[in-house]
C-alpha cells in the first residue's frame, strides 16, 4: 500500500465529483496488484473474497490496454492506407470518364472502308 502522489491525484480526480467545500484533506493509499493478493490472503469473508477476485480482474484488463491500444492503431494505420489506395483508384476512374466523355462528345469521322467505287452517274 502507498500513498498517491499530487500529480497522480489531480489526474484521478474529477471536477464535478468532488464538492468545493468538502473532499479529501489528505491523499488516498492505494493497493498496488501484489498488495491486493496480500490482502486477499489476510480476508477470509466471502464478501472479501468476491471483491478481490473483481479487482484482479480490473488489474488485467488495465494490464491489457496498451496491447489492445496498439492493436487498434495498427488496424486504423491500415484503413489509412486502404482508403488512401482507394481514393487513387476513384480518381483515375472518373479520369478515364472523363476521356470517355469528351470522345463521345468529340467524335472523329469514321474512315470509310470497302471496295472504292468511281462515280460516273
Amino acid at each position: 500500500m502507498f500513498q498517491l502522489s499530487e500529480v497522480e491525484f489531480k489526474n484521478l480526480k474529477s471536477q464535478f465529483a468532488t464538492s468545493n467545500w468538502g473532499g479529501r484533506r489528505k491523499l488516498p493509499n492505494v493497493f498496488t496488484e501484489h498488495g491486493v493478493l496480500m490482502l486477499s490472503s489476510v480476508l477470509n469473508s466471502e464478501r472479501a473474497i468476491k471483491v478481490n477476485i473483481q479487482i484482479m480482474r480490473i488489474f488485467t484488463r488495465i494490464r491489457e490496454m496498451p496491447t489492445s491500444n496498439l492493436s487498434i492503431k495498427l488496424e486504423i494505420g491500415e484503413i489509412k492506407k486502404k482508403l488512401a489506395n482507394q481514393d487513387k483508384n476513384i480518381e483515375l476512374v472518373f479520369n478515364y470518364l472523363d476521356e470517355l466523355i469528351e470522345k463521345h462528345d468529340n467524335p472523329q469521322p469514321r474512315r470509310l472502308i470497302g471496295y472504292k467505287r468511281n462515280r460516273e452517274d
